[in-house]
């Protein structure tokens, strides 16, 4: 593996451990105005992207490549409502694919055929992170953050939760 792409990769392993740190952060915010369904989606957020980290970290020890730990920072928790929250969590998702898709790009043009195989999938769960995201932005603007519609979808959330 060429060094840039471990450098890389072990880059979006710390951007994935940030990203669930953002995430429980989040969690947090709806918890303390007690909205339990989107705490829980939040929280169910971070949990998958620890698996991402997780399955960089498993692909790197595969390829017998250095795994190299760096500090993650903490995410700025100043949203004035839900709808900021969500605006958030698709911006980021948003820039996690520009990470992706710098990824893949430099496999490519170094034909590192093996890493470019194994970031398809990610390519693939950008595009879900983003839609789902979106969708719930989506569901909150369209009602015009009516209380008893986001009510409502917090419920929703928390059923899937269980």
């Amino acid at each position: 593996m060429d060094n840039k792409i471990n450098e890389l990769l072990n880059a979006q392993i710390n951007h994935e451990f940030y990203s669930a740190y953002l995430y429980l952060a989040m969690s947090t915010y709806f918890s303390e105005i007690n909205m339990d369904g989107f705490a829980n989606y939040m929280k169910k957020q971070a949990k998958e992207e620890l698996e991402h980290a997780q399955r960089i970290y498993d692909y790197l020890l595969l390829r017998n490549e250095k795994i190299n730990y760096k500090r993650i920072e903490a995410p700025e928790t100043d949203w004035v409502n839900p709808q900021d929250v969500l605006d958030g969590a698709l911006e980021h998702e948003k820039s996690v694919t520009a990470q992706i898709n710098e990824i893949y790009k430099t496999a490519k043009e170094l034909n590192d055929f093996a890493t470019e195989n194994f970031l398809k999938w990610f390519v693939e769960e950008q595009l879900e992170e983003e839609e789902k995201f979106r969708n719930l932005k989506d569901k909150i603007k369209a009602f015009d953050e009516c209380s008893c519609t986001i009510e409502a979808i917090d419920r929703e959330l928390d059923k899937d939760g269980e």
